[in-house]
């Protein structure tokens, strides 16, 4: 069984429900070491003392805040942890919303949360009973990993799934970042039409694990070709933007290749897919470690 990262309870109200977190998800993407180029030679980063040109344990390294002029406020570990809210190790709940409410672009990362023992599990049940017959998520704020973060709990069949959240602060207006937006409305009836059936033509329910990383793939398929001295097969490359003058009869094509796909017969096996190949004859260059 996974162990805990963060222990604690629920608090709303006068009700205490000690919960423990455990991560729900993992990345999987390949992990690389950095070589400097044409070498076997490793790149290695040290924390070093810039005056001296001495590499600093990480025990030794305080933080220092910029108050202009040159001048730092330094601040330790124990200092900042002095002022960090909830250090009684609660998620202290300030609201039950509609799950609706929530812009999933405030939404960081998913835990689980457990029962925070045996005998706490009938209290962590009623709670979860009671946001499921309400269909609502709980919104409030913990301290975790020496940051404060909004979170949102909400009940999942048989469990409580919290999500981390930005603060309001935290997320950018659309209008500052992006230059260049058309108005709603400014398309065509005829291509809004066509464009709203290549939607119910590509329309299905949402099934998780019919979609794979397929870029992760080709990049282990990569690693294998080039370690065994063969061809290197490329991807497609990206394809072109869509003229303005051709839109309709694009989505008038894309319509009728989508009904088609759905009126063929389902195949028994799926082939795994490879694009077409861009050949390139790749060189045996998996480096040997040097002797230290």
């Amino acid at each position: 069984m996974a162990r805990p990262i963060w222990t604690g309870s629920i608090t709303f109200g006068l009700v205490s429900v000690p919960v423990a977190m455990y991560s729900a998800t993992h990345d999987h993407e390949v992990s690389f070491h950095q070589f400097e180029k044409d070498s076997a030679d490793r790149i290695r980063y040290k924390r070093v003392n810039e005056r001296t040109g001495k590499e600093v344990d990480f025990d030794g390294i305080v933080k220092g805040a910029d108050v202009g002029g040159g001048d730092y406020v330094m601040l330790d570990r124990d200092e900042l942890d002095s002022v960090a809210p909830g250090r009684s190790k609660s998620l202290e709940i300030d609201r039950f919303v509609e799950l609706g409410d929530i812009d999933p672009i405030y939404y960081q990362r998913t835990y689980y949360l457990g029962p925070g023992g045996k005998d706490t599990a009938k209290v962590y049940g009623l709670l979860r009973d009671a946001m499921a017959d309400a269909g609502r998520a709980a919104v409030g704020t913990l301290v975790m990993r020496g940051k404060e973060y909004l979170a949102a709990v909400r009940a999942e069949n048989d469990l409580l799934i919290l999500q981390t959240m930005y603060f309001a602060d935290e997320v950018r207006d659309p209008k500052e970042e992006i230059d260049g937006l058309p108005r709603r409305g400014a398309a065509k009836k005829a291509e809004l039409a066509m464009a709203q059936q290549l939607i119910d033509s590509m329309a299905g329910k949402w099934k998780p694990a019919d979609f794979r990383d397929t870029y992760t793939d080709r990049v282990n398929d990569l690693i294998k070709q080039k370690k065994a001295g063969k061809e290197i097969t490329a991807a497609e490359p990206a394809p072109e933007p869509t003229n303005v003058t051709d839109l309709f009869e694009v989505l008038k094509r894309s319509v009728e290749n989508a009904q088609k796909r759905r009126s063929a017969p389902a195949k028994k096996t799926t082939a795994k897919k490879k694009a077409p190949a861009k050949k390139a004859t790749a060189k045996k260059t998996t480096a040997k470690k040097k002797a230290s």
